[in-house]
């Protein structure tokens, strides 16, 4: 997978999918539901992403519901990758299964919100190109990278069952 870049948009602690993706608004499609992301932290979240950002937390993101509306929605909103310190198991797999990327980074909070980053996969690395630096995250499988690629999981295992 190629380097990509991005521009930060920074959250703290606990961000959770409620906060990510609001329960009132689940009966909606993710198009409608996705004009209220983070509104609960973040009124400006949905006008002011734009594809290619790179949603960066502190500890503990995406903990609650095991709904994949959450990563859904950042999807659709254009988020290309998902970093935070820590992550609640069920929200990383439902990000890699609906193709984003989700990495631990030890360092987000040398991140601040519109710092272009650009993320190398293959070397486990976070270059934050507006302060000159640089932070190892995790380096993903590869079968993990394989499932990113073909799209999510659905896609990724479409593919197999046509081989």
């Amino acid at each position: 997978m190629e380097r990509k870049t991005g521009k930060a948009l920074k959250y703290g602690d606990n961000i959770n999918t409620d906060i990510i993706s609001p329960p009132q608004y689940m009966e909606l499609g993710i198009e409608e539901a996705s004009a209220y992301a983070m509104s609960a932290v973040d009124p400006d979240f949905a006008g002011r992403t734009e594809a290619g950002d790179i949603f960066v937390a502190e500890h503990n993101l995406g903990s609650g519901s095991s709904r994949e509306t959450s990563p859904l929605t950042l999807k659709y909103l254009g988020v290309s990758y998902v970093v935070a310190k820590s992550f609640a198991r069920i929200f990383y797999r439902n990000c890699i299964n609906v193709g984003i990327p989700a990495l631990e980074c030890p360092q987000t909070e040398r991140i601040a919100d519109g710092d272009r980053l650009r993320i190398d996969l293959q070397k486990g690395e976070i270059e934050n190109l507006t302060k000159k630096e640089s932070y190892p995250c995790e380096k993903l499988p590869e079968h993990v990278l394989a499932i990113i690629e073909a799209g999510g999981m659905f896609e990724y295992l479409k593919s197999r069952r046509d081989t």
